[in-house]
């Protein structure tokens, strides 16, 4: 019997990075994924790859800024499956701009996607869990913003550190439903995204990481696969570093 056997998950942001990773971990744990995607062609070819492996789940596509959107998803997957079991809020950008040229639509942009996206999933997910007594969520920060920054991210940073904010209230707040929330707060991942970074930045971070490897987006679906199991059960409002010792060494960063 695998961990997550029964188990029904959304993941937002599913279809590729660090969410492929979850998608594909909680999957292969045996839980039923709904991988949901702003790119929805994204989301049907990682579905079908999940398919292949004899593992179950389906492709959405939403937008985690319309509130709208986010409730029809949490409503499909009911539809689909019953019920929904664990809620894993990927969903994030990360434009690169300077405090000095920060305006507003871009932080307002951000903090849509990164916080807002959250909230919607959050309240869009509760309903469903509180009537099956069980729930597992799990946010995505980063150690940009609650520990460390980068110049050309404070955005981001911002986005991440208040998600912790919210992780922390909405825990308090859902206790009774038998729900719990909790955020792993990853450091560099290998994925597209890093890649396209300025190349003397992409050498900075590998010389700070101990270990002397990127976290596959894989390692951190694991860390997720922990939080959303039923051992995990104990554990709410928590933050989980996933960074290969990155934070460890005085002055590395």
């Amino acid at each position: 019997m695998k961990s997550l056997d029964g188990r029904v998950a959304i993941v937002t942001g599913g279809a590729s990075g660090i969410g492929a990773g979850i998608s594909d971990v909680l999957g292969s744990e045996g839980a039923r994924v709904a991988v949901a995607d702003l790119d929805l062609g994204a989301a049907e070819r990682l579905a079908g790859k999940l398919t292949e492996r004899e593992l179950e789940a389906i492709p959405l596509g939403v937008d985690v800024v319309e509130r709208d959107a986010v409730d029809e998803m949490a409503a499909a997957v009911v539809e689909r499956w019953g019920r929904i079991d664990i809620l894993a809020a990927n969903a994030g950008i990360y434009p690169q701009a300077t405090t000095e040229e920060i305006d507003d639509p871009l932080l307002d942009r951000v903090m849509d996607v990164n916080l807002k996206g959250a909230l919607h999933s959050i309240q869009a997910c509760r309903p469903a869990m509180r009537r099956g007594g069980y729930g597992r969520m799990v946010l995505t920060s980063s150690i940009t913003g609650p520990f460390v920054g980068a110049e050309g991210f404070a955005s981001y940073g911002a986005s991440k550190a208040a998600m912790l904010g919210l992780m922390r209230g909405a825990a308090l707040e859902v206790t009774g439903d038998g729900i719990t929330i909790n955020a792993i707060l990853p450091g560099n991942v290998r994925t597209a995204g890093f890649e396209k970074l300025d190349r003397v930045y992409r050498d900075q971070i590998m010389r700070a990481i101990p270990m002397g490897r990127l976290a596959e987006p894989e390692d951190v679906g694991w860390a997720v696969r922990f939080l959303a199991s039923e051992e995990a059960g104990y554990i709410t409002g928590q933050t989980l570093v996933v960074d290969g010792g990155q934070l460890l060494p005085e002055g590395a960063l």
